[in-house]
């Protein structure tokens, strides 16, 4: 497991839909993962309904900041069909079955799967995308931004497809 293994996890955390379990688990959060203080801090402190409706607004589409990584790469097209494809088998080839409602490419999953099985695969292979994210992120003044700021600092430089 990397030594990043809680931070992805907790950042996997961060970037899904701010119900009521993730509010239980901020001060988990918060302890377990300091680089994501900044955003967990907000979190708390925002009003739950007003903070479900900031993650709506930031990760409509129509904003351009979604969080399937195949996208960023081969845009909403058919193209996307052999990535997602090939994302299913990676999760399997680790021993782990692909069940979630949302695509293989999710950036949750993504960064649940390299917090279980320590590859960095993914995320290097999706750098470039989660650069623009983050860059997208930040112009656009959310805290989500800071999520990615503390996730893309982790990985390699200079090791990009």
């Amino acid at each position: 497991m990397p030594s990043d293994a809680v931070l992805y996890q907790a950042a996997a955390l961060c970037l899904t839909y701010p119900d009521d379990d993730f509010r239980a688990r901020l001060a988990l959060l918060r302890e377990a993962a300091p680089q994501l203080r900044e955003f967990v801090d907000h979190a708390a402190l925002t009003p739950a309904q007003e903070l479900a409706a900031h993650y709506v607004r930031v990760f409509d589409v129509k904003y351009r900041h979604g969080l399937y990584l195949s996208r960023w790469q081969d845009g909403d097209t058919r193209r996307r069909g052999m990535p997602l494809v090939r994302l299913e088998e990676v999760y399997r080839a680790a021993g782990l079955e692909f069940a979630g409602e949302e695509l293989p490419d999710f950036l949750p999953a993504v960064l649940e799967f390299t917090a279980r099985t320590g590859d960095l695969g993914l995320l290097t292979e999706y750098r470039d995308g989660l650069e623009q994210l983050r860059s997208r992120l930040t112009d656009f003044g959310t805290p989500y931004a800071t999520v990615l700021d503390a996730v893309c600092v982790t990985l390699p430089t200079g090791v990009r497809r």
